[in-house]
């Protein structure tokens, strides 16, 4: 009988100890890996521990052990969550906002001044808050994505079939083969020259599905901030997912 089908079922977590605290650690397998691998997620703080396909888990229980100090240090460096909740600040369109509970009936989430602050004014019962901040800005998103779509269409001669919002983690954007744009809804809480920029750069994919020099080229004619957008989010880019 293979050996694959006498091991017992993989744990989706290990766990290690370091300093009295408890580390959390995803296990994954990947056939196609080498060695035991561990990643922490600069925008999550997600551990995830990856193996090939024969290696036991008792020596990832041990390899994980052994950087039980390297993992605490990178977690450390994490950004804290920010949960869509009263007296919570987050950015829209790159500038702080508080999020502001004004009323438990059910209203429309509005954007309001109140003592030269910007405020999320909500209106609902206080345990949807987090849901009603988290539409709204979605909402905002879609619009100030599809006002970039149309700026750019007449410029490029070509528009999408479908623009999609996601929470994508590994990318900001994406074009497919069939002329689709997806976008992270995590853009709006960015200044808007890197949502414009990231419209352009997926807009320029209708015609030049690569990266090739003629792609860079088509990018720098239809938008100014190709350097200054991709440097923000190389600096910024991951703590926009400590939101919510």
């Amino acid at each position: 009988m293979p050996l694959a089908l006498l091991r017992r079922p993989d744990p989706e977590h290990l766990e290690v100890e370091h300093e009295g605290a408890s580390l959390h650690i995803a296990l994954r397998r990947r056939p196609t890996a080498r060695r035991i691998t561990l990643r922490v997620s600069a925008a999550t703080g997600e551990v995830v521990i990856t193996l090939p396909s024969r290696t036991a888990v008792n020596t990832a229980q041990r390899f994980a052990a052994s950087h039980a100090g390297w993992i605490a240090a990178r977690l450390a460096r994490v950004p804290a969550r920010v949960l869509f909740e009263p007296g919570a600040e987050v950015p829209l369109r790159g500038e702080a906002h508080r999020i502001c509970l004004r009323d438990t009936r059910s209203g429309a989430v509005r954007v309001v001044r109140e003592n030269d602050a910007s405020v999320i004014s909500v209106s609902c019962d206080p345990a949807h808050v987090a849901r009603r901040v988290r539409d709204f800005l979605t909402r905002e998103a879609r619009r100030d994505l599809a006002e970039a779509i149309e700026r750019y269409a007449p410029r490029l001669g070509q528009r999408p079939t479908r623009m999609t919002l996601r929470d994508t983690r590994s990318r900001w954007g994406s074009c497919t083969a069939r002329g689709e744009l997806n976008f992270s809804w995590r853009l709006i809480l960015a200044p808007p020259m890197v949502l414009d920029y990231l419209v352009a750069h997926e807009m320029a994919h209708l015609r030049e599905m690569n990266h090739s020099p003629r792609f860079w080229a088509l990018l720098g004619d239809l938008c100014p901030n190709v350097e200054a957008a991709e440097a923000w989010l190389k600096r910024n880019g991951s703590s926009l997912h400590r939101y919510g």
